[in-house]
């Protein structure tokens, strides 16, 4: 998915935004309250980069956003380009060293703030400043444009309401390195992430087929399985001509099951699901099979417990019986 600017208005309704004076009065208040109490906000690096959920979305991105600017990286562990856009924030958020802080929010965990922000297909990056939302960008984005928009951010953030960061303490980092040792990973699912994180389906199905042949019931391999399986089919895929292609031909299966792995690669699932299910209701013989076996698929590379795989299940139910 190619980047696509978002609208600077309109988008996230949130009762903390509120105007830019008023904004930047508390802002100022914040950090005289923590300069009062010897809180300097200086991060160490790892908190650089944080997993926020909605529980604690007040305290770590709004609060927060009131010292340094907050970008927000929707995401999930089906999504392609997440895995593309991901390590490139986090690799920014440590160069920039403190004048921006990453939240990472798992929108298949974090529903409520998905839809808050009006969020249209992930990744998609928001920024708040001062508890001020803004969208940023959605899709992957080259690292040149990224680190752009993020200047733009933080001048803005400076200028409008004196919010500059703090410095890393980089000892302080060292020392939670030494007391926390990292804790033992499977090396057959680390190659398998790895390999998938590179863009090689092959080799990151191989891994999980060999995690699964040891293992039937694991749960991590499976789903990491059935997204190696996705990348596999989309990777040559050229949208804008299958897109085309299942428009003109409402009745051509595969090109519908094509477009449904855009769809799911590009984080649109329900649009992926709802395809599917249609396709399924108005196919017959070996189409409505091959569109029935391909939303099972799916269902894999999202996981089973997520509610949107839930509905549909329900869904394809219906259609079927």
């Amino acid at each position: 998915m190619q980047p696509r600017n978002m609208p600077m208005s309109g988008v996230v309704d949130l009762a903390a935004v509120k105007a830019a004076g008023e904004a930047r009065q508390k802002a100022e208040e914040t950090r005289e309250r923590n300069a009062a109490s010897g809180e300097q906000g200086a991060p160490a690096p790892s908190s650089l980069v944080i997993d926020v959920d909605e529980a604690g979305f007040e305290r770590d991105v709004l609060q927060r956003s009131a010292e340094v600017p907050v970008v927000i990286d929707f995401w999930a562990e089906w999504c392609e380009p997440c895995k593309q856009l991901g390590p490139i924030l986090e690799r920014l958020a440590q160069a920039y060293a403190g004048r921006f802080v990453l939240a990472k929010v798992d929108v298949d965990q974090n529903q409520m703030l998905f839809q808050q922000f009006g969020v249209q297909g992930i990744p998609a990056v928001f920024a708040v400043i001062a508890g001020q939302a803004l969208p940023l960008f959605q899709g992957a984005a080259p690292e040149a444009q990224i680190r752009e928009v993020l200047d733009q951010l933080i001048q803005a953030a400076e200028e409008r309401f004196g919010i500059v960061g703090a410095p890393v303490d980089p000892s302080a980092e060292a020392e939670v390195e030494q007391q926390e040792p990292a804790a033992p990973v499977d090396p057959v699912l680390a190659a398998a992430e790895q390999a998938l994180a590179a863009g090689d389906a092959e080799g990151a199905a191989e891994a999980y087929q060999r995690a699964l042949d040891a293992n039937p019931a694991d749960a991590e391999a499976k789903l990491g399985l059935a997204r190696a399986e996705l990348l596999r089919r989309v990777r040559e895929l050229d949208a804008a001509t299958v897109r085309k292609e299942a428009a003109d031909n409402p009745g051509d299966a595969a090109a519908q099951l094509r477009v449904a792995d855009l769809d799911l690669s590009g984080g649109h699932v329900e649009d992926a699901f709802g395809r599917l299910v249609e396709t399924v209701r108005r196919s017959a013989g070996d189409d409505r099979n091959a569109a029935r076996v391909r939303l099972l698929e799916l269902f894999e590379a999202v996981g089973p417990e997520d509610p949107r795989v839930v509905a549909a299940r329900s869904a394809l139910a219906r259609v079927l019986f």
